[in-house]
């Protein structure tokens, strides 16, 4: 698998150290991420992540130094430099290096073609737990690269069997760490609007249930959490994956549910077509 990287206007292996250590993302931890993945060898819904991208960007107060057009030229020869069919995307924008360790002069802008992570069928047929875990991302809206308290709690995940940490605050529940989340109750699926990151995936997926389900997007009680009937998150890895147990609780029977599984075939019709 031969894969590249982009790196400031050059392309090179993906094994070339390329960052110098004055750079604000390592001194400061200044710095954004997207990642998304191709079907059938086309970029999924390319136009949607590149908006959140710049829009991460734009509240870092940092300029993206490529228009779109430009980085989907080296999006297509960094996929055709790899020479597989399905490859995965990761933009890493930082801060760029900064002679006094304050001052943003000039971001540095990467893009790394990498191979596609490991699927979960298992997961999406059986559901997944989480571990609620008391915290609040700050500028939630931007695809940071802080994931420290995920990395804290790695090893607690692990001892736990779970797959990931449900952020919640003052009663209310946000998102997990790497995905958002949903929940059904009586037919009706909620998401949270308060503290998330604006997801492509969960964008899809309630596109994708706006004709069968009632559809709401406001503030989510922890509580209201605990009393569904199911619950599911979305992520470009997890697609839609039911959540089964949080913490110790039992979510509806302790089985992926109907509607979960429902639009989880709705989305995997979807990408299986997608770019044909």
């Amino acid at each position: 698998m031969p894969f590249y990287q982009y790196f400031n206007g050059e392309i090179f292996p993906i094994s070339a150290a390329l960052f110098e250590t004055n750079d604000l993302g390592l001194l400061r931890g200044y710095g954004l991420f997207d990642y998304f993945r191709t079907y059938n060898g086309v970029p999924f819904r390319w136009d949607d992540y590149w908006q959140r991208f710049e829009n991460s960007a734009t509240l870092l107060k940092l300029t993206v130094p490529l228009s779109q057009q430009e980085t989907s030229k080296i999006l297509a020869d960094l996929h055709a430099l790899s020479e597989e069919q399905e490859v995965a995307f990761r933009f890493v924008l930082t801060g760029g290096y900064a002679p006094d360790s304050v001052n943003v002069v000039k971001p540095n802008f990467l893009i790394r073609t990498e191979a596609l992570p490991q699927d979960n069928p298992a997961g999406r047929l059986k559901g997944i737990k989480v571990l609620p875990y008391e915290y609040v991302r700050d500028l939630a809206e931007i695809k940071s690269t802080n994931y420290v308290h995920m990395v804290l709690m790695a090893e607690e995940m692990r001892n736990q069997q779970a797959a990931d940490l449900l952020f919640y605050k003052d009663g209310e529940i946000s998102e997990l760490t790497r995905s958002n989340i949903f929940l059904f109750k009586d037919n009706v699926l909620i998401t949270s609007d308060q503290n998330v990151l604006k997801g492509i995936t969960r964008k899809v997926v309630m596109e994708l249930a706006q004709p069968f389900f009632e559809i709401q997007v406001r503030p989510v009680a922890y509580d209201e959490l605990m009393s569904a009937d199911e619950v599911f998150t979305t992520s470009t890895t997890k697609w839609v994956m039911p959540v089964v147990q949080i913490g110790n609780h039992t979510v509806g029977n302790g089985t992926a549910g109907k509607n979960s599984l429902f639009l989880q075939g709705l989305f995997e019709d979807m990408v299986t077509e997608w770019g044909k």
